[in-house]
């Protein structure tokens, strides 16, 4: 078995994704998320030979995957990278774009793999990194950001209430020892904040924000929203599943303002905003039966519009 084998990752809510997409079995499409292809592989097997899909993905064993699947599919290429080079991808293909797919946050073989430094779950080294050839590691910006833009990203990424105090914790404990691991990280972080909530680690607000951080997700997702609404033929579709609120919060007012639904001062005479998009029904969560077999689907959050003509 190789690495990129090792830990299997579960699309989720796929059946809404084929829903929603491919809309033209001919047409072009982008997964920007490829993963380990669980969600290219079933949208490949909606499409006829004439139809094309790329997938983007930044970790290298991602990477590879695709590069299998490639071997084993003329209609696929991946590309290395971030999703928000996904204009790069539209113009090399050369074909109007007819969808995309984003499935945000980590995959299960991420979070699986205690050497990528995700979960707080197995001890590991304090990477967090989702190319870990490229940039600065979780380990490294804790040794020397300071402690108030420490605070702050585990505040506005984390809405952890509490950010001062780990990040001043942080700060003491760095002077003494290194914080190399997940398991130091998550022990220091549980000592300020006590044991939480039964099920949930109080390590969890905080991981999630430094991870944000390290990858500038954010930024990242803001960017290729842009993008895909620019790239998108008239009647493409762009499908966003989000794990966390921040996201889900991006991507809902992105697509309420594509829509027209901008909210316009009360007693001023201003022009409401053309519609570039119409929004598809109200957001989605996954179904009890997905629930219950892939855990990963209980906070996965499915909005998606479709670009109209101009």
């Amino acid at each position: 078995m190789t690495q990129a084998e090792q830990y299997v990752h579960q699309p989720v809510m796929l059946e809404e994704v084929l829903e929603l997409l491919p809309t033209r079995t001919n047409g072009f499409y982008v997964d920007g998320t490829f993963g380990r292809g669980g969600h290219s592989r079933a949208l490949l097997a909606r499409l006829s030979g004439e139809g094309r899909l790329a997938g983007i993905d930044r970790d290298p064993l991602a990477v590879a995957a695709g590069e299998a699947l490639a071997t084993e599919d003329a209609r696929f290429t991946i590309h290395a990278g971030r999703f928000d080079c996904l204009a790069e991808v539209v113009a090399q293909v050369g074909r109007p774009l007819d969808g995309v797919l984003l499935d945000l946050g980590v995959s299960s073989p991420q979070l699986d793999d205690p050497a990528r430094g995700f979960s707080f779950l197995r001890d590991g080294p304090l990477d967090m990194r989702m190319d870990p050839t490229s940039g600065e590691s979780a380990a490294a910006w804790l040794a020397r950001a300071e402690q108030e833009d420490i605070a702050n990203v585990l505040y506005r990424y984390g809405e952890e209430r509490r950010s001062r105090a780990i990040a001043r914790r942080i700060c003491e404990t760095r002077t003494a020892q290194p914080i190399t691991t997940t398991r130091q990280l998550a022990s220091l972080i549980e000592s300020v904040l006590g044991r939480g909530q039964p099920g949930k680690h109080p390590a969890t607000r905080s991981f999630q924000a430094i991870r944000i951080h390290i990858n500038q997700e954010l930024a990242a997702l803001e960017a290729v929203l842009d993008q895909a609404l620019e790239c998108l033929a008239p009647g493409g579709r762009l499908v966003v599943i989000s794990f966390h609120s921040l996201e889900d919060r991006l991507v809902k007012l992105f697509m309420r303002d594509a829509a027209g639904r901008t909210p316009q001062p009360r007693g001023l005479p201003v022009q409401a905003p053309a519609a570039r998009m119409h929004l598809l029904g109200k957001a989605r969560l996954a179904g009890e039966q997905e629930v219950a077999v892939n855990a990963r689907a209980r906070s996965a959050v499915l909005r998606a519009a479709e670009k109209v003509a101009a």
